[in-house]
């Protein structure tokens, strides 16, 4: 027995939009500082750009995988593809993961060979980028806040972070002329992003692997079923998420003798309170309830088919 809602519609239209207008304007970005880089020879404008450049991969990522969420169910994928998002969102972590530690060593081994960049170009260029990141990050902060975007929203948040570095770099650079000021603000950069790279690529995972939904607690969702009048005991309790907007559960439910089973008692009906107390409790819309009897809870094996063993002998094939 089981209770579906489907919802989260809007939000994935309103989702896309902000995806699409935050994916044009990082492409502009990507040019301007493209030949920012080639002018400058910045190395915090080039870790700047890698990152803008995984965000035009991120962001389009970002826009399929919303897009291919919202597909509705079919009988070959019965829960539909909202787990694109959650597998865009992982990918684009791994994407930013992997600028972040190139940069990294990159920066490292400028430390031993300064490179001289002219602060007035990369002051220009600075700008530009921040500018255009800190529009596409107000874009993508006014959506629903899903994983997906989320994603695609660290991944501007590093580039902004990447402007002002590249900004502070070239004010120092103009007033000291200190060599080290591009790298140091690269390895800035780094410092800042590499924790919520990591913290969004243990998220996905976490989804991934079907693991419970942040803020349920699978202990307190058990026994407020066990609660529930005319519930004797719960077992095959499974908490999951098919993306970080639909959380799921499904559990069996055996019955006391003076609890009813069947879906016609109204509210006295064990199905109904315990649906009732997913979804008021633990923001649970979508549940699917096994109702038992305490004698059935005992055999659910038994209709496993038996195991048949083949002897052979001598000269059997």
């Amino acid at each position: 027995m089981g209770h579906g809602h489907g919802h989260g519609h809007g939000a994935g239209a309103d989702d896309r939009r902000r995806l699409g207008v935050a994916l044009g304007i990082t492409a502009l970005v990507l040019v301007v500082g493209a030949v920012g880089a080639v002018v400058t020879g910045s190395l915090a404008l080039l870790a700047d750009l890698g990152h803008v450049g995984t965000d035009v991969v991120a962001l389009g990522t970002a826009l399929a995988a919303s897009a291919l969420a919202a597909r509705p169910p079919s009988r070959r994928r019965t829960f539909g593809l909202g787990r694109a998002e959650v597998l865009g969102a992982a990918l684009n972590a791994v994407l930013l993961l992997g600028v972040t530690v190139w940069v990294a060593i990159e920066a490292v081994e400028r430390l031993a060979t300064p490179t001289e960049v002219p602060g007035g170009a990369l002051l220009v260029y600075g700008l530009v980028g921040l500018v255009g990141n800190v529009v596409a990050l107000a874009v993508l902060q006014r959506g629903s806040g899903g994983m997906n975007v989320r994603g695609a929203a660290l991944h501007v948040l590093g580039d902004a972070l990447g402007s002002v570095a590249v900004l502070a770099a070239a004010v120092v650079t103009l007033t000291t002329g200190w060599a080290y000021a591009d790298t140091l603000a690269s390895l800035v950069i780094v410092a800042i992003l590499l924790p919520r790279t990591v913290a969004l690529l243990r998220e996905t995972g976490h989804v991934l692997l079907e693991g419970a939904p942040a803020g349920i607690d699978v202990d307190d969702v058990h026994t407020a079923l066990l609660d529930v009048e005319g519930v004797a005991e719960v077992h095959d309790l499974h908490v999951w998420a098919i993306n970080d907007r639909s959380p799921a559960v499904s559990a069996h439910l055996v019955i006391s003798d003076e609890g009813c089973a069947t879906a016609d008692c109204g509210e006295h009906g064990v199905l109904d309170r315990a649906t009732i107390v997913l979804r008021e409790r633990f923001g649970l819309e979508h549940s699917t309830l096994q109702i038992e009897g305490v004698e059935h809870a005992d055999h659910e094996q038994a209709c496993e088919p038996p195991v048949v063993t083949v002897e052979r002998g001598f000269g059997a094939r």
